[in-house]
């Protein structure tokens, strides 16, 4: 097939009332299955947590880790339709996937998704950070202390914590991915919050890179475009009338929105052995926009 033929190029005018989103609830469905990807064991018997596993993003990341052999610790907030449907994948393919539903803004709860991945495999050999939070506005006046807090204990507080208490049984060889993004490079004026979060996690990620560098553990992020995931109608579809839901994704070069599942493999990269010598590093899945970072 040719890439219009597998990709659409818009996507409808839509809203989500529920914060963050739901993928089953999207039209169309995100692609995340990526059936032309072909798995080679690079992963096999490994254990790999997956924060925001349920959908989006981290839904394409489970399956191709499970594809290479890679056994799943998925958590999610509270979309039970979403993280079971994922489950579900992950099962197909073949390997094993511990549900957690937990609220990571909670630093104890953080600890717990680590002493439940260790209670269920014994070990910890990949950490994905995924999980996001986003709101719009326009004036940053706008911006409230609830979102402002909520914004930074998701994305950024939950990956500090959950790796803090993850290191303790990550040995030599062990990895850890945190998703950033665009906006960390290139700004984005109705995400203020959000953006401030990416740009402490490329810090983030380069910082710990150096630290953990002689325990040969490497650190790495993945700074995604514009792709098709919950958090878009559910954060900028609060008003149907409006035209960025279905204008997403038309001002990169390839003019189109992204898909989970051309996200993914930069994840699988990261993770194994193909990417030795990467640590400290950022990949750019962003449909062509050049950032020179």
């Amino acid at each position: 097939m040719t890439e219009s033929q597998n990709y659409p190029k818009e996507v409808p005018a839509q809203k989500q009332d529920k914060h963050m989103g739901d993928e089953h609830e999207m039209k169309p469905q995100p692609q995340y299955s990526a059936p032309w990807y072909k798995g080679s064991g690079k992963l096999k018997d490994k254990v790999a947590i997956i924060t925001g596993g349920d959908s989006g993003i981290g839904r394409a990341i489970s399956i191709l880790y499970a594809r290479e052999g890679a056994k799943l610790v998925i958590s999610y907030l509270n979309e039970d339709i979403d993280a079971i449907e994922t489950e579900k994948c992950v099962i197909n393919e073949g390997s094993q996937c511990l549900l957690i539903k937990s609220d990571l803004r909670k630093k104890n709860n953080c600890c717990q998704l680590i002493k439940d991945t260790i209670d269920k495999y014994g070990a910890i050999d990949i950490l994905v950070n995924n999980c996001g939070e986003q709101h719009c506005h326009e004036d940053i006046k706008d911006i409230n202390d609830e979102e402002l807090m909520s914004t930074f204990e998701t994305k950024f507080f939950s990956m500090f914590w959950i790796t803090q208490y993850a290191l303790e049984y990550m040995k030599e060889g062990s990895c850890i991915i945190n998703t950033s993004s665009v906006t960390a490079y290139s700004g984005m004026p109705l995400l203020i919050d959000y953006t401030a979060t990416n740009g402490a996690i490329v810090s983030f990620t380069r910082a710990l890179a150096l630290q953990l560098a002689s325990k040969k553990i490497r650190v790495n992020s993945v700074a995604p475009g514009p792709i098709w995931t919950p958090l878009i109608p559910s954060t900028f579809g609060k008003d149907i009338s409006s035209k960025k839901v279905s204008e997403f994704g038309k001002d990169v070069p390839m003019k189109r929105p992204g898909q989970p599942e051309e996200v993914a493999p930069s994840y699988v990269f990261l993770a194994s052995k193909d990417a030795s010598y990467f640590t400290g590093q950022t990949l750019h899945p962003n449909g062509g926009k050049i950032v020179n970072a």
